[in-house]
């Protein structure tokens, strides 16, 4: 009754950002993103016969609060499912990236957290019944079970049986793809993303309008994917983006996310493109800018990153799949 497993964080091209239900975590729009090697968190789980508290320690240290709470919920989860009796659990997680500087290292936690639980439970592996699971810790942790290009569909349902990540082109479709994270800070958000998108679904004006617009986005950005245009692809997730964060700062109070060296990139990526220099931005909820470029370019737009602002640049290309792997 034990399994470990390693799941990548993931950048959305087209943002999600907003929930219709809280408990179950299922959003307003689609959304399509791709997973990002080799940045990992890697989470051990077992189950006991014991009665008991669970142990959930994250990154060297014992977890606490909503936290915590978070991680109990989707292991009671996993318990309620199991046809066996499952007692106390032991659960040991650890990232090898900044948590909470905008790089969706809950995505990657959660992913990692649901298929090592799962398999710990004894059941099967199910990539679509991993997603789900994976969504109600964290949204975008339904994108990371599985590799390349993936889009969270939205659903209709109630339950949220229809709402859960659907992989698109794997991780090989686009091989001279780059994405390259500019860490102009380290330093945890003031306002965590769940905060700030009920924020911005109550308070912002903006938040119909964004809704509907990345729904759609999330369908036409796909064939643009499959014949890899950089430039097309780089367009909508720019302009995403901005969209996203527009809503943000309409919000009640105001959200902002960026860093003045976030803007300095930003401005940086348009005087690339007018050299010549095919690079695009995109940005969660966070300060940190990721930017598309291909191996050709991945130099340069490194060498800018820096010069803008960037104390560390960490080069990623589309990852694989959460995975099952040997106990640390």
């Amino acid at each position: 009754m034990r399994a470990t497993a390693k799941a990548h964080p993931n950048i959305a091209l087209v943002k999600y950002w907003g929930k219709r239900d809280e408990r179950l975590i299922l959003p307003h729009q689609s959304s399509l993103s791709v997973t990002l090697g080799p940045l990992a968190v890697t989470t051990m789980v077992e189950f006991t016969t014991e009665r008991g508290a669970d142990e959930v320690r994250i990154n060297g240290r014992t977890a606490a609060g909503a936290e915590r709470e978070r991680v109990v919920a989707l292991l009671d989860v996993v318990r309620r499912e199991a046809k066996k009796r499952l007692g106390r659990a032991r659960m040991v997680s650890a990232g090898d990236f900044p948590a909470a500087a905008g790089l969706a290292s809950s995505a990657a936690a959660f992913a990692a957290l649901a298929v090592a639980a799962r398999t710990a439970a004894g059941f099967a592996r199910d990539t679509r019944a991993e997603s789900i699971l994976a969504r109600r810790g964290s949204g975008s942790a339904c994108r990371s079970v599985q590799g390349g290009f993936v889009r969270w569909n939205r659903g209709r349902r109630a339950d949220g049986k229809d709402s859960f990540g659907e992989q698109v082109f794997g991780e090989r479709h686009w091989p001279e793809l780059r994405l390259l994270v500019g860490m102009v800070s380290r330093e945890e958000k003031e306002v965590k993303s769940r905060d700030g998108m009920r924020a911005t679904v109550e308070t912002s004006p903006y938040y119909p309008a964004w809704a509907k617009d990345a729904e759609a986005e999330a369908r036409r950005i796909v064939p643009f994917i499959k014949r890899r245009d950089l430039e097309a692809v780089g367009t909508i997730a720019e302009q995403n983006a901005w969209r996203m964060h527009a809503t943000a700062f309409a919000a009640m109070p105001p959200l902002c996310y960026l860093k003045p060296q976030t803007l300095s990139v930003i401005e940086a990526c348009r005087e690339l493109r007018r050299r010549g220099t095919g690079a695009w931005f995109t940005l969660d909820a966070g300060p940190n800018p990721v930017l598309l470029t291909t191996a050709g370019d991945e130099a340069t737009v490194a060498r800018v990153l820096e010069q803008h602002g960037a104390a560390e640049v960490v080069s990623c290309r589309p990852g694989g799949d959460a995975e099952l792997v040997p106990a640390p």
